[in-house]
Parts: C-alpha cells; sequence; structure tokens
C-alpha cells in the first residue's frame, strides 16, 4: 500500500494538496478506497478516503500505531555539500532508506558549496522514508556555521572523519553499540587543520572510515552505514 506524507494529519483530515492531488488524479482513487498515511513523526495511519474531489481529499482515520524505530540509537551526520547537488540529494536519499536521525549540512573552511536550498531535500527524504515504509522523517538542518555546530551539545560519542596526519582508529574499533553517534564529514578539500584543532578541543573523535580514499557522499553513506552494521 502506498504511503502519504501527512504531517498534521493529527489535527486536520485533509490530504497535503500535493499528496491529496496524486491520491485522486494520480491514483485516481474514489471515496471508500483505503490508504496509509504517516505524519513523519513515528506515527502510521489507517484510513478511508472520504471526500475526494480537483480541490480536497479528506480522509476519515481507522486506525493508528507507532511501530518504533528499526534503530535502538541516534544517529546525526553532519556533511559538508558538495559542489554537484546530486550527490548530496544521493546522500540524504540513501542514508534515509539504511536509517538516520538527523542530517546537517556544514560550512566548513573548505566547503565547495555554501548555500543548500533545503526545501529540495526536504523532498528527498520524504520521498524515501515512504518508499522505505519508515514513519519518521529525518531531521534537516540547513546551511551551519562550522564552530557554531561543534560547539553544540550532543547526547553521545562524536567523532570527525578526516584525512590528516595522526593516530586514527576504525570507527569499529572504538564505537560500542547501542551509542549514540555524530559523525562530521568534510568536503572534498577536507577539513582544516585548525577545524579538526577546534573539533577534538569540543570533544570529538578522531576516525578512519578504511584505507581508500573516499569522496564526500560516499564517506558519509560509509559511516551512515557502519554504524548500523556495528548494531546489529
Amino acid at each position: 500500500m502506498q504511503i502519504f506524507y501527512t504531517p498534521d494529519i493529527a489535527v486536520n483530515t485533509e490530504l497535503p494538496d500535493e499528496e491529496g492531488q496524486h491520491a485522486i488524479r494520480v491514483l485516481r482513487l474514489n471515496e471508500g478506497a483505503e490508504i496509509l498515511l504517516t505524519d513523519g513523526k513515528g506515527t502510521f495511519y489507517k484510513a478511508a478516503i472520504a471526500v475526494a474531489n480537483a480541490k480536497h481529499c479528506r480522509v476519515d482515520i481507522l486506525e493508528q500505531w507507532s511501530p518504533g524505530k528499526l534503530w535502538d540509537f541516534t544517529l546525526h551526520i553532519a556533511v559538508a555539500p558538495t559542489k554537484n547537488m546530486d550527490r548530496l540529494e544521493w546522500f540524504a536519499e540513501k542514508a534515509t532508506e539504511i536509517g538516520i536521525d538527523a542530517i546537517t549540512c556544514l560550512n566548513c573552511r573548505y566547503s565547495e558549496r555554501k548555500e543548500v536550498k533545503p526545501a529540495r531535500i526536504e523532498k528527498i527524504l520524504v520521498s524515501a522514508m515512504k518508499q522505505s515504509q519508515k514513519a519518521t522523517l529525518p531531521a534537516l538542518t540547513g546551511m551551519t556555521d562550522f564552530k557554531t555546530f561543534v560547539s553544540q551539545p550532543f547526547d553521545g560519542r562524536k567523532f570527525i572523519a578526516h584525512c590528516n596526519e595522526g593516530e586514527k582508529p576504525l570507527i569499529k574499533q572504538i564505537y560500542n553499540p547501542g551509542e549514540s553517534a555524530l559523525v562530521l564529514i568534510g568536503p572534498e578539500g577536507d577539513f582544516s587543520p585548525e577545524e579538526v584543532a577546534l573539533a577534538l578541543h569540543n570533544g570529538f573523535e578522531p576516525i578512519s572510515l578504511g584505507e581508500s580514499r573516499l569522496r564526500t557522499e560516499t564517506a558519509a553513506l560509509v559511516a551512515c552505514h557502519t554504524l548500523h552494521v556495528l548494531n546489529q
């Protein structure tokens, strides 16, 4: 059953315009048809279409349930957006399919891109959430200054993956399953030495994601997948 994203369904039983038009005009669903909704906050709703016309699609809620997350830890990845937005969008889509709680776009010294359009990435997150049949939409934060971000509190382990010299154990060697994790992934030009030093000063631990030199979006996805594997 196709899932529709209805963030305000708890207080408004009319589907958002885009979702309603898809149900009525594209799928040609009629009144009485049963559909599956999610508010993106962890709850699924089974509903029946009560009103179906060119302007409105209203439903009656039949049942609701909260399945819970498929993982028992919090995963937050902060990544410097690439010059080619398609690559960041690819990461956002695949990370949502695998399972992620939050994505932050970092503005670093060597960042190739200084601006992003969160609305476009948000649509990709919604689509990936529905396609992978999840009920929780990852939180998305637009461009955030690196210095500001690393000084913020986080309840869990904090890691930075960088290419500078120094001891960097594999993440699997120091991470303990069940721990919430925040991982910093830098731009193609890597973090600056000053940024690495600032992150370490704020409690981030340096890590390696393997011997291969990875592109930004690949490194971010490897970190996401590795943490899930370690928690299985």
